[in-house]
């Protein structure tokens, strides 16, 4: 943008400053802050301009620049490059250290010499550099960096799929691009993929008219269809049937389906999220995987990092976690157990860290959770080694996977009287999840 640099062009900026649905405000040159829109000043609180403020100053409390404070800096990448830049930075707010995507755009002279900037600040959603109960939450490199991602494509209709190991968040990855779209007062419906026959799964997706199959007493609406004006999350989409691949493949390119049982074409309108912790590309090298599917689904791919990636967010994890499972009652991690936490390799990533949690409020006689209790929650999931003899000895006393399930939660429901609440968490496994084997067994 270019202007005639006058004190006249100064005031028409700030006045432009309104014009923006997210807070803004005018920055100089030199990183001064000179003007606010109302927005900012509601987001963030008044500034005193006449103390001329610094913009990292503000935002940050650095005393420096953030590219001299080891971070990026989007008015050094603005002048540098002569065009918009963006980068996600945590800000401090007055409700505390949050995510923002700030974008910064270079306002140019009659004479093409720069002369302002206008700095454009957007909060992520379900994204906190502090602990919260519903949010995807760190303050590490590998997080922010995939944070980033998602506050860019998540303004867009573009199709993403989420990789990453089991445990990562992304679920909470999905609902975050979800909710930065135009589409996030409509639905975000969710299918899980995996373990689903290819009978099951085209009903589940389509819809079934009554009569459709044995025991489709009811015509049922598709999650296609619900989905429709919102987001589409396929969870775990390595695991689609092949044979129903081209079903999905004609969907996602078209629109359009037929529920089981029925000539009518239906169509439906959705933004498309994906999600896997299988090698997608590598599938489709063996044949399990339909690869004009991989090219519809991996438009935009996003890699949700593991906790060995972002071993600095553990600590905040922890408390976020220990709150989510207890909400009424507050639990403190020691030092020593803290170190224990971070120095576990993870292969449940967060999902089993909040295991190990769950496990060790249980444990707990108090308030405190000390390293030989946090220890002996990461023990649980780890066999007994036996020996060779043990192993020869026990040989004629093996039984069927069913039936050792049953043996294991018995002992468990006399261990801990019956609590089965406890002896869920212990098992890893819902209460409802519990309920339901202890019917089937008599347990």
């Amino acid at each position: 943008m270019k202007l005639i640099a006058s004190d006249r062009a100064t005031s028409a900026l700030r006045s432009m400053l309104e014009g923006y649905d997210c807070p803004a405000i005018l920055v100089s040159v030199d990183y001064q802050i000179l003007a606010t829109n109302n927005l900012y000043r509601d987001a963030f609180g008044e500034i005193e301009l006449n103390h001329k403020p610094r913009c990292f100053e503000v935002s940050h409390g650095y005393k420096v620049p953030c590219d001299q404070a080891g971070e990026d800096c989007p008015l050094s990448a603005a002048r540098a490059s002569g065009h918009r830049e963006r980068v996600l930075h945590i800000h401090q707010t007055p409700r505390g250290r949050e995510h923002v995507n700030v974008e910064m755009l270079p306002i140019f002279d009659e004479n093409n010499r720069l002369s302002f900037f206008v700095e454009l600040l957007r909060a992520v959603p379900l994204a906190s550099a502090k602990d919260s109960e519903k949010k995807l939450v760190g303050m590490s490199e590998a997080f922010n960096h995939m944070l980033s991602k998602i506050a860019r494509v998540g303004v867009t209709e573009t199709s993403v799929l989420l990789l990453g190991e089991s445990g990562t968040g992304k679920e909470l990855a999905a609902q975050a691009i979800h909710m930065a779209s135009v589409r996030k007062d409509k639905p975000l419906v969710t299918l899980e993929c995996a373990g689903l026959t290819e009978s099951l799964f085209e009903s589940e997706l389509f819809g079934h008219v009554r009569g459709a199959f044995t025991g489709a007493h009811n015509s049922k609406q598709g999650l296609a269809e619900l989905a429709n004006g919102g987001t589409l999350f396929l969870d775990e989409i390595g695991d689609v049937p092949l044979s129903i691949q081209v079903k999905l493949l004609r969907l996602l390119e078209s629109g359009s389906y037929r529920p089981v049982g029925s000539a009518e074409v239906k169509r439906a309108d959705f933004r498309l999220i994906c999600a896997t912790h299988k090698n997608i590309l590598n599938m489709v090298k063996e044949g399990s995987f339909r690869q004009d599917l991989y090219y519809r689904i991996n438009v935009f791919p996003i890699r949700t990092p593991s906790l060995a990636e972002r071993q600095e967010d553990i600590p905040l994890l922890v408390k976020t976690l220990i709150h989510q499972i207890s909400p009424n009652k507050e639990y403190y991690v020691t030092d020593s157990a803290m170190k224990v936490l971070r120095q576990h390799h993870y292969v449940g990533n967060i999902r089993e860290l909040r295991n190990i949690l769950n496990r060790a409020i249980v444990l707990a006689d108090t308030n405190m959770l000390e390293e030989n209790i946090i220890t002996e929650s990461i023990n649980a999931d780890f066999h007994p080694v036996i020996s060779i003899e043990d192993e020869v000895d026990s040989f004629n006393e093996l039984v069927d996977l069913k039936t050792a399930e049953k043996n294991y939660l018995s002992k468990l429901m006399t261990k801990f009287s019956g609590d089965k609440e406890k002896v869920s968490t212990i098992a890893g496994i819902s209460i409802r999840s519990l309920y339901r084997k202890l019917e089937e067994w008599s347990v």
